[in-house]
Formats: C-alpha cells, structure tokens, sequence
C-alpha cells in the first residue's frame, strides 16, 4: 500500500474492540461512489496471527500484518486490550516509524493507550471515554488529557473520547483535510 491519507489501515489484535473496528470499516472500508474514485482505499491489519477474537464472539482474519500498517497514510487503532495491557514493542516501533514517515494516527475510545505507549502524545492534547480519564491522566502525566471533548485533533494524531464519538472524529477525519499542523478540540456541547 502506497502512503497517503486515502490509504487508510485499521489495526486488528486478538481481543479486538468490534464496535470500534466497524466503525473504521464503515465509514472507510465500505466503497462510496457519489465520493469519488478518490475515496479511501482500506485494509486491515493484524498486530495477530491467525483468527482473532473480537467482543460478542465475532472473529476476524485480517489480510496482512503490521508491515503493511507501518505503509499506511492514516492508521486507526480502534480501541485497545485495556488500559493496563502493555503495548508490544513491534507494534509501538510501528507506530512510531509510520508517523515519522507522515502518516496521521486516530484512536477510538481506549485506543488512545496505544498512541499514548508511544511517546507521541507526550505534550499533546488527548481525549478517551471518561472512564479512563484518570487513568490516562495517572499513567502518562505528560498527555493533556481534554475530559468533556467528543475528540481531539493535534494535526496528525487524532483521539476520541467514547466509541460513538469516533463516529464523529471519523467522518470529520473522511472529510476533511487534517494535515495542517493545528489543534482543534470538539466540544460535548457542539
């Protein structure tokens, strides 16, 4: 997959976050012709091998693994393990190596402990659901946690709070250009 913002990879792990992963495949995976041929190209990538375990019994196959995540221009985490699962060095290392090479990040919901693992929030603004605010805020002091936001956009690392505010951070994301560096926070109160 060739780097660019429409080239969008969706992180799959075993333990998957369902309702956070469709939303990534809805509203980038699905083939939108009255957008344009330029629409988003998708795909999906495993931290995992083999089929892996998602809320509700679902399973998924992802069709390739964290090398192809690392080519990607936006790389959403959809959710994570929880907040005290550790992060595995290679998927940070991956993180890392695709924002250093341009691509833009966005989290959903616990997904933000992934991107926080990373150093790359480290005096940036973040937002997750308002459960793990105060974890988020324990665990990496360094994170401007922004608790009464739907998301946070810091130009290329984008976070939601809860799962149905990555709705919204998601079609802003599809629609609108983000690669200006600026900050924009959006409210709960709209």
């Amino acid at each position: 997959m060739a780097r660019g913002r429409q080239n969008v990879a969706v992180l799959a792990y075993d333990g998957l976050c369902t309702f956070e992963f469709a939303i990534a495949v809805e509203i980038f995976g699905l083939a939108r012709p009255e957008m344009g041929r330029n629409w988003y190209r998708f795909q999906v990538c495993s931290l995992d091998t083999g089929a892996l375990r998602a809320t509700g019994g679902v399973s998924v196959k992802a069709s390739c693994g964290l090398s192809q995540l690392s080519r990607a221009g936006t790389i959403i985490v959809p959710g994570w393990k929880g907040c005290d699962v550790p992060v595995p060095p290679r998927l940070i290392w991956t993180l890392r190596k695709a924002y250093a090479s341009g691509a833009r990040l966005v989290s959903i919901c616990s997904g933000v402990f992934a991107l926080a693992a990373t150093g790359l929030l480290n005096g940036r603004r973040a937002t997750t659901h308002w459960r793990y605010v105060e974890v988020l805020r324990a665990k990496y002091p360094e994170i401007q946690v922004e608790p009464d936001v739907l998301y946070v956009d810091e130009g290329r690392i984008l976070t939601s709070a809860g799962s149905a505010a990555g709705i919204d951070l998601c079609l802003c994301t599809s629609f609108a250009e983000t690669s200006a560096p600026k900050s924009r926070i959006r409210s709960l109160a709209g």
